[in-house]
Formats: structure tokens, sequence, C-alpha cells
């Protein structure tokens, strides 16, 4: 499993490749839910790439603007897009990832997936429905769609 981080460029040719989209927390007391999401990806034995939106290391650069084009790009490049939206309204509100959704919900390369008990997720899990996008209640149960929908 290769993970390519923002601002990081992807590799010149590669297999496969899960975009993990999703809110990311705004605050240093709030954890990301996406090291548990690679840890899932590496024990399930995927060997593609992973594009994770946030810095490496946790050293995030003020360029705002460079964020947002890095992850155009990297949804663009992405043969699954991962929706996990463990939605927490006081310090994941998951704003920008209701845009995100808007967005890709069409691409025929999402999955969705979010805790039952999200707030304000309502939405988002019709249009799944709908759209037959692949949709879950864990994230262990998201990744294995994301994992079938790429097939080997």
């Amino acid at each position: 499993m290769q993970i390519i981080y923002a601002f990081e460029e992807a590799p010149a040719t590669y297999k496969k490749s899960i975009f993990l989209a999703g809110p990311t927390p705004r605050d240093e007391q709030t954890p990301s839910w996406r090291p548990e999401a690679l840890r899932l990806l590496k024990e399930s034995g995927y060997d593609g790439v992973v594009f994770v939106p946030e810095a490496r290391g946790g050293m995030w650069r003020k360029d705002y603007d460079g964020q947002l084009e890095w992850e155009e790009k990297h949804l663009h490049l992405a043969d699954c897009i991962l929706f996990w939206v463990p939605r927490e309204l006081a310090h994941m509100p998951a704003f920008t990832t209701n845009d995100e959704w808007g967005t890709w919900k069409y691409s025929g390369k999402c999955v969705f997936g979010a805790p039952k008990e999200a707030p304000k997720t309502n939405y988002q899990r019709y249009y799944a429905k709908k759209l037959l996008v692949p949709n879950a209640e864990t994230l262990e149960e998201t990744i294995a769609l994301a994992l079938k929908s790429l097939g080997d």
C-alpha cells in the first residue's frame, strides 16, 4: 500500500487508488478517522494507492488554495472515492464534505458510509440509496465496499 498525503505527488503509474474523503478535524484534540482507515486497508491486504487529504505528520501548510487544488486533482485521479462521514457538528462538521459529496455522488466511483448516529446525514444517505452508491454504517463495512468496488 502506498500512501500519498496532501501536497505529495501521485506515483507515475499505479493499478488502483482510493481517496479518503470526509471531515478533517479542525482542532488538535479531535482525532482523525483516517489512521484507522489506513490500518484497516493495510490489514485487508490492499496493495494500491491511498490519497489522504491530510498533512503527513500533522504539519499543515498554510496554503488553502493549494490544498483544494491538490484534493481536486487527486479526487479526479482516484478510482474509488470513499466517503466516511463521522460528522460531529462542533469539531468535524463536514461542511466541505457535503460539497464534495454533491460533486462526486453521480460519478459512479463513490462509496458512502456514516455512523448510524451521525447527525445531518439523511440527505447523503437518501442519495446514496437513490443512486445505488454502496453505503454502510461502519468504517469497516465502508472499506469493504470500496475494496469490492475496485476488484482485483
